[in-house]
């Protein structure tokens, strides 16, 4: 279990030299090296069995980033081209269900990736928000998202 984590981690990590490089072969000699350090970092933020990782949770996480962000991005871009903004921007503050760890780390970046939103802070439960237009259910959106990453992670949700 534990060869194939650090197998898997390998890959991934290679996977992204390779496309941070455009596919350039010569790079491999520093690539190689990069890898090698990532991988051990990786190891050492976040050892072997911390997390159950999914890769269809994966997928469906994916699905629903990239799905979301586009649809956030169009609609953030029609508010923008408008004679008159139609916005009500405000500040709301949502309770987490996440436990501490990775996946907090991962809901706070998705919610900074998605257009309209901003974390502005984090507490022990609650997550401080920068919204864009206030009418809009940005706490149904973070139910999802920490759902999606839950499946993702094998984490399971606080109930409260």
């Amino acid at each position: 279990m534990i060869l194939g984590a650090i197998l898997w981690r390998s890959v991934l990590l290679a996977m992204l030299w390779c496309i941070l490089a455009e596919g350039n072969v010569g790079s491999w000699g520093v690539g190689a090296i990069s890898t090698a350090l990532a991988l051990a970092a990786s190891l050492a933020v976040l050892p072997v069995g911390a997390i159950r990782f999914s890769p269809l949770g994966l997928v469906f996480f994916l699905i629903y980033f990239i799905s979301k962000s586009f649809r956030a991005g169009v609609r953030v871009a029609l508010l923008a081209v408008q004679p008159r903004l139609d916005i009500h921007p405000g500040i709301e503050t949502v309770s987490l269900r996440l436990p501490n760890g990775v996946g907090r780390v991962i809901l706070i970046n998705t919610i900074n990736l998605l257009p309209g939103t901003l974390v502005l802070g984090l507490n022990a439960s609650t997550l401080q928000l920068h919204v864009l237009d206030m009418r809009s259910s940005i706490e149904g959106e973070i139910r999802i998202a920490e759902k999606r990453i839950a499946k993702m992670l094998g984490l399971s949700l606080d109930q409260s």
